[in-house]
């Protein structure tokens, strides 16, 4: 009978070790609240307002748990499903580094929720303000309050906090030394078809990376102006200390500039460079 229970024990305890574990979504109470509500102010052609009466698709932003699943798939995933150049990454932590990395990630997941590109602009939510915040003043955002009425209300203010990306670029532009490295040559292994060989083999433009000046120009610029010159609603702040966070959020800014080159979307891919896996280092 001792045999017998012994034997039971550990198939039981075989069995139970042998249930995998399956990922949970994130945190509902980490992803910040888009402070704006979809269909204000429709003008009947499908557009509505945004931040500061921009305009945005009435059907922005979209409903909050169906962004928590898209966000989620990303993080599982490690990097945007629907655009697999940007990485996903979601610290928990309470520190002013994760906080900007998890505004960053939302704000690629609310913009690539069908595809490339094509899902809500930044400006369908507070998301950029926030970030901006969280940049300039260095300390934490407190707890996201889910009430979405008080968004529209600082709106008319908000325009005081806009002259605080004016001071950041010089006039002659970023400063090159801040600006990540490629760490990969444009051409490498041309197909003959214009694809050629980027990070991992991934096949990438021939004409990717671009050069270095022609990029820190186009970086610079969309520094100066506060935002991605050709997709206004991706913020581009670029801090210049030596901080954890500032590395971050210089890397978030390299990325988009880059794949926001000639359009919105329509650019070098991350393939193109060594940015995510810089970023990931410093994101774990």
């Amino acid at each position: 009978m001792k045999f017998t229970s012994a034997l039971v024990s550990s198939v039981l305890v075989l069995s139970v070790s042998a249930v995998p574990v399956q990922k949970r979504g994130v945190n509902p109470a980490l992803v910040p609240q888009f402070g704006v509500k979809a269909g204000q102010n429709p003008t009947g052609t499908g557009d509505c307002d945004g931040i500061n009466g921009v305009k945005i698709p009435c059907s922005c932003p979209p409903s909050r748990d169906f962004f928590i699943q898209s966000l989620s798939a990303n993080v599982a995933a490690g990097h945007d499903v629907n655009n697999p150049g940007v990485p996903a990454p979601f610290p928990t932590d309470g520190s002013v580094a994760s906080q900007i990395a998890r505004m960053q990630t939302s704000i690629s997941s609310l913009q690539n929720l069908f595809g490339p590109g094509k899902g809500c602009p930044a400006a369908a939510t507070t998301f950029s303000a926030q970030l901006a915040s969280l940049i300039n003043n260095g300390k934490p955002l407190a707890a996201p309050k889910p009430a979405p009425k008080p968004a529209p209300k600082p709106a008319p203010k908000k325009p005081a906090a806009k002259p605080a990306p004016k001071p950041a670029p010089k006039p002659k532009g970023v400063d090159p030394a801040l600006v990540p490295q490629f760490g990969v040559k444009a051409g490498q292994n041309p197909t003959g078809t214009g694809d050629c060989d980027g990070i991992n083999g991934i096949k990438i433009p021939c004409s990717c990376p671009p050069s270095r000046d022609s990029f820190i120009a186009s970086l610079s610029a969309n520094v100066a102006a506060g935002h991605d010159i050709h997709n206004p609603g991706v913020a581009a702040p670029f801090p210049t200390d030596n901080s954890k966070a500032s590395k971050i959020t210089r890397l978030q800014t390299s990325i988009s500039s880059l794949q926001n080159l000639f359009g919105p979307g329509k650019g070098c891919p991350a393939a193109a460079t060594t940015f995510s896996a810089q970023l990931k280092a410093l994101t774990g």
